[in-house]
């Protein structure tokens, strides 16, 4: 039993506004009469007349002792419940009170009314108050009226509204996963500070996540803070690159992601704001700001969220994730270090050798056409395209091939100076062939609207040794 009820004895937890705590008064008066009784009274002081009834109204008692129902009758024995009785049941409260024949004029069973203490207007901030213990960040107190005004000047800010990360709010984002609030997800740079799971639920809770969302904002931060993504190079580097969230598994659908129509664009809660929570994470826990650490000439809109998830229903092609090495069906993200997305346009090309010709004509320009290796590229496919390779039964190895094959440039291209273009591979290349990605550095994603001869290049940063490499993470709850 909580601190404040009796050590021993009957507890009992009412409220006015139910007429079965009304129907019980006259049995909680015989108990009262039989021996020790304590009531609390969740809505009137008052109540029940001719009763010592201990106020309350606060309802901290209520939610220390999880009274779910009204009427609720505990048994103490030293201090510790060794029972309890919800609702009326003339068997359960004589068994419980060893008090025999009560309330013999009233009915056999009747059931109780909802607890204030779990009602939705009251239980997020009893859980708060009562139960915030869990919660070790520091409080900071803002004003209602001012609380963005206040959040943007302490630099906690995207450039967009946040919302306030009240201990109600981040207590229900916790919600969302099974680890525990001081749980250390991650050393986050660039300023290399300790990340617990409650200290991503607060940054998740201003970036507009729902509770179910974190679990994936979870596997992202986690992702992100690996030497292999390397996020302090990615926020250092003057290109425009940035974290690029893809999203595999039945997981999709639960939280009700989009990988079809405007996929990359807005419209998306859970797209939105998965992205930019993990983005809050590097900036408000690791210090990546813009105009300090990161760097970037011009940045990209992505910057704010790019996060999106994979049709795999529609795809000719196994899942991202389980090219990437985990079992099929798996929940999982894969972290893209990706520039801003740009369309390539083939409304002709209806076999797949024309159209893989048209994808690498345009995965050549990825950064220069002149500089090779160093960048991975994501092929967002469209569903149209995708249907010419699945059409001709190509599958994901077959175009990935061919592209590298198609990527394969005499080093006469490339050299500086070829084309009248100073920008190229330094040294005489000639004879040599050249590829434009390493292993591995194609990613096929399958994604977007039914209705458009389309698909989308994501190009890449560094990658290998000097730069980063996509991370792909299961998403554990």
């Amino acid at each position: 039993m909580a601190s404040g009820a009796a050590p021993c004895g009957l507890v009992a937890f009412v409220k006015r506004d139910c007429p079965t705590c009304a129907l019980v008064v006259p049995v909680l008066r015989a108990l009262a009469d039989a021996g020790p009784l304590t009531i609390y009274t969740q809505d009137d002081p008052d109540f029940p007349e001719r009763l010592d009834a201990v106020d309350d109204t606060s309802l901290e008692q209520s939610w220390k002792n999880k009274i779910e129902t009204v009427p609720t009758l505990i048994r103490l024995e030293r201090g510790r419940e060794t029972g309890r009785a919800v609702g009326w049941q003339r068997g359960e409260w004589e068994s419980l009170s060893g008090v025999d024949r009560l309330g013999t004029d009233l009915p056999e069973l009747r059931v109780g009314c909802g607890s204030l203490s779990v009602d939705p207007r009251h239980a997020p901030a009893l859980r708060a108050r009562f139960g915030g213990a869990i919660l070790q960040a520091r409080r900071v107190d803002l004003e209602a009226e001012d609380d963005f005004e206040a959040m943007f000047e302490r630099g906690w800010s995207d450039g967009f509204p946040l919302v306030p990360p009240t201990a109600e709010r981040v207590l229900n984002m916790l919600d969302g996963t099974t680890r525990r609030p001081d749980h250390v997800v991650a050393i986050v740079p660039p300023s290399l500070v300790e990340c617990t799971v409650e200290k991503v639920a607060i940054n998740a809770v201003m970036s507009g996540c729902k509770p179910e969302y974190l679990p994936v904002v979870l596997a992202a931060v986690e992702a992100a803070c690996t030497d292999e993504f390397n996020m302090h190079g990615l926020l250092c580097t003057t290109m425009p690159a940035g974290p690029v969230i893809v999203v595999n598994g039945p997981i999709r659908h639960r939280i009700g992601m989009n990988s079809g129509v405007n996929v990359f664009g807005q419209g998306n809660r859970a797209n939105a704001t998965i992205g930019r929570a993990l983005q809050l994470v590097v900036r408000n826990v690791g210090g990546g700001r813009p105009g300090e650490i990161d760097r970037a000439t011009h940045g990209n809109p992505g910057k704010f969220s790019f996060c999106f998830a994979e049709d795999e229903e529609g795809s000719p092609f196994d899942a991202l994730a389980t090219s990437r090495g985990l079992a099929p069906g798996s929940d999982a993200i894969t972290l893209f270090p990706g520039e801003g997305p740009r369309c390539v346009v083939d409304q002709i090309s209806r076999d797949p050798e024309s159209l893989a010709r048209s994808f690498a004509v345009n995965l050549r320009t990825i950064h220069h056409p002149k500089l090779i290796i160093v960048f991975d590229a994501i092929l967002a496919l469209g569903p149209e395209h995708a249907r010419v390779f699945r059409d001709a039964g190509w599958d994901r190895q077959r175009l990935t091939g061919r592209l590298m094959e198609l990527l394969d440039i005499p080093g006469e291209e490339l050299m500086r100076g070829a084309g009248g273009i100073a920008e190229g591979v330094p040294g005489d290349l000639a004879g040599a062939v050249l590829p434009k990605f390493g292993p591995n550095g194609i990613l096929i994603v399958h994604c977007g609207g039914s209705a458009g001869l389309f698909s989308t290049i994501i190009g890449g940063w560094a990658g290998g040794d000097v730069g980063s490499r996509p991370v792909t993470r299961e998403i554990l709850r």
